[in-house]
């Protein structure tokens, strides 16, 4: 199935109804095989957001989809609040706020870094870490994400 394809024709349908299109995907789970559609916005999303979408979409993936033989479950959602950040509006969307950073080998002993991001360069990533700025090539970089905490109820 040919994403990108989808992804180009969608992608002014849920801009249309006020959304970003942040990716589309296809894949098998547990035997089953889903195409995925994440959808966002700054306040974030509902399942009325998701079933706005999927309803608005739908036509246009049927017939992408007419001549594929296989039968597929079409899923609408949420990136998470924890979505990986991809493109350089998601760096930039978050500057100041705090990410985790993994990285494919350590860091002056570390693989894991907490910090606040300040800046997304072409080829590096700069945080700020206990006060002090840190610039971490993306070479190095497995992933960025925004850091979720939980209170913890005592």
């Amino acid at each position: 199935m040919n994403t990108e394809l989808i992804c180009e024709k969608i992608k002014p349908i849920v801009d249309g109804c006020g959304y970003e299109l942040c990716e589309v995907e296809f894949k098998k789970l547990r035997g089953e095989k889903h195409l995925s559609v994440y959808i966002d916005k700054p306040s974030g999303i509902s399942l009325d957001d998701c079933e706005k979408v999927h309803l608005a979409i739908d036509p246009v993936i049927e017939e992408l989809t007419a001549s594929y033989d296989e039968q597929y479950y079409l899923n609408v959602s949420s990136p998470g609040l924890d979505r990986p950040f991809k493109k350089q509006r998601d760096f930039e969307r978050n500057y100041g706020r705090e990410v985790e950073v993994k990285l494919y080998a350590q860091l002056k002993g570390k693989k894991y870094l907490e910090g606040i991001l300040k800046e997304k360069r072409e080829h590096a990533v700069v945080l700020e870490i206990k006060g002090e700025e840190v610039t971490v090539e993306m070479t190095r970089v497995a992933v960025v994400r925004p850091l979720v905490k939980f209170d913890q109820i005592t």
